[in-house]
């Protein structure tokens, strides 16, 4: 099967060991991750959110490293885990 790109916006809410990720939201393009993290980053309780892509095979779940395409508010240093 051939590769997907899917796009996500994912905010990041406040907790006792610091930030930690909240649910993720599927989006249609780039420019629509980076439309709904802005407004998830401005939701009362939000520290911040983020909008990132992965691109790989569905089929077989072997997707590369996600691509940050952009950061709003506060979000964690170290974003290596998605």
């Amino acid at each position: 099967m051939a590769d997907a790109t899917y796009y996500v916006a994912l905010p990041f809410v406040f907790s006792d060991e610091g930030l930690a990720a909240s649910e993720a939201t599927e989006c249609l393009s780039a420019n629509a991750a980076v439309m709904r993290a802005e407004a998830l980053s401005r939701k009362p309780g939000h520290a911040g959110a983020i909008a990132f892509s992965r691109t790989g095979d569905p089929s077989s779940g072997d997707f590369r490293h996600a691509k940050l395409i952009r950061k709003c508010g506060e979000v964690p240093d170290d974003l290596s885990a998605l």
